[in-house]
């Protein structure tokens, strides 16, 4: 998230960024053909988007989830382009009083789109401020305190809100309710992110062979994010220690050294397990409770974490608590205890 102000207004420019956000815009795809994976998530949205130019009108209102780095922010401004429409972001942590909202409705063009990222993390009384826009492109204002109090009504451009969130379960219902068009983004495919690894590391100008760049994408937990992220860092190892080209041999000393093994965990990821696993007696052990063993946030662990390692196998989620399932015994060599046997 672009947490200056100054970033943020160029972002909406289309201005570069210094630095690695800047560096992670250019890799972004710019139109909805560009965009490598989530075939479902784009059919509905080309279907949605070329019906809505040809009425002339706004795209409905849109929510995006799924866990963090498979391209929602990339999907707010694909269709802000796709729509010709202007682009505005921001995100829910950062409206805090009514007027952040209403400065922002205020100010609202014709059929622009405006993103707001971690969306469940809005106020009550922001999403019922929302409400109105949402529904009838109407604000409603309350002037005044107490007996004399009144309420304003504001007609708005018909705008298309975009919400992105990693959390629909914290979402409200009434605000769900509201967004015509709920898609959820999967974890990527290895064949996936191969085709977008070779895309990036044209547009940074380093070569990478085919089976460097599926090496890469087999570690990078299903996200692009990750993946983009390793493989600067594998061309910066390439680039010192080797020849400046990406082979497999180079792909593997490089990931060696970030600590990155074939199921793309990392140190915090076989942490998280061993922990389970050698701590708890493989578990159930509860969310809390694993957080303060780690010293890692709680939502760190749900959010981040766990989507992947409960997705392939490594970890699942009970009523009681977290447990390492046999994958993970195995993955590190140990052999599971008696009640893991049973439970499996």
């Amino acid at each position: 998230m672009l947490g200056n102000p100054d970033e943020r207004a160029r972002l909406v420019a289309g201005a570069p960024l210094e630095g690695e956000e800047g560096f992670e815009l250019k890799l972004r795809p710019q139109r909805l053909q560009e965009f490598i994976g989530q075939p479902k998530v784009k059919e509905n949205l080309a279907v949605a988007i070329a019906a809505a130019r040809a009425r002339g009108e706004a795209l409905d209102h849109i929510l995006l989830y799924g866990p963090p780095g498979l391209g929602k922010t990339t999907l707010a401004t694909i269709i802000a382009n796709e729509m010709d429409a202007a682009f505005q972001q921001t995100a829910g942590p950062t409206l805090q009083i009514k007027g952040d909202l209403t400065a922002i409705l205020t100010n609202v063009q014709h059929k622009q789109v405006l993103f707001v990222d971690e969306v469940h993390r809005l106020q009550p009384a922001l999403e019922e401020l929302l409400y109105s826009a949402l529904e009838d492109c109407r604000l409603d204002i309350m002037v005044g305190q107490g007996p004399s109090a009144r309420t304003h009504s504001f007609e708005i451009p018909a705008f298309t809100f975009v919400g992105a969130t990693t959390r629909i379960g914290l979402l409200s219902a009434p605000l769900r309710s509201r967004l015509g068009l709920v898609l959820r983004l999967e974890f990527y495919s290895h064949d996936d992110l191969k085709i977008i690894l070779n895309r990036s590391a044209q547009i940074i100008n380093v070569g990478i062979d085919d089976d460097a760049a599926m090496e890469i994408a087999m570690r990078c937990r299903g996200t692009p994010r990750v993946a983009n992220r390793l493989l600067r860092r594998v061309r910066d190892y390439a680039q010192v220690r080797g020849t400046g080209h990406i082979d497999l041999a180079t792909a593997m000393a490089a990931l060696e050294m970030l600590e990155v093994d074939q199921h793309g965990f990392d140190e915090v990821d076989r942490r998280l397990l061993l922990t389970i696993i050698e701590k708890y007696q493989g578990g159930p052990v509860g969310v809390n409770t694993l957080a303060a063993a780690l010293a890692e946030e709680p939502d760190a662990i749900e959010e981040i974490y766990e989507p992947f390692l409960i997705q392939i196998g490594f970890l699942d989620r009970t009523p009681r608590g977290r447990v390492a399932t046999q994958l993970a015994y195995k993955h590190f060599g140990l052999e599971p205890p008696r009640k893991q046997n049973m439970l499996f």
